[in-house]
């Protein structure tokens, strides 16, 4: 039996949120490391956690938790 993907309005998805919760937490700790010295630690931990918020979108996407294309 086929399964037949839930619609999600206008990027309302589990995968869009985890996205967009993910990447700003990652935006807030790359800018308080910006702001701190630079304390460039903090910056590519930052950049790193917006790394991860774009994998693990694509990830949930694919598992068929987000809109479809």
């Amino acid at each position: 039996m086929a399964r037949t993907p839930q619609f999600y309005h206008h990027g309302r998805s589990p995968a869009a949120w985890v996205g967009s919760i993910t990447a700003s937490i990652g935006f807030i700790v790359a800018s308080i490391g910006a702001v701190m010295g630079p304390m460039w630690l903090l910056v590519i931990i930052g950049g790193s956690i917006i790394l991860l918020a774009g994998l693990a979108t694509m990830v949930l996407k694919a598992m068929g938790m987000g809109q479809p294309g």
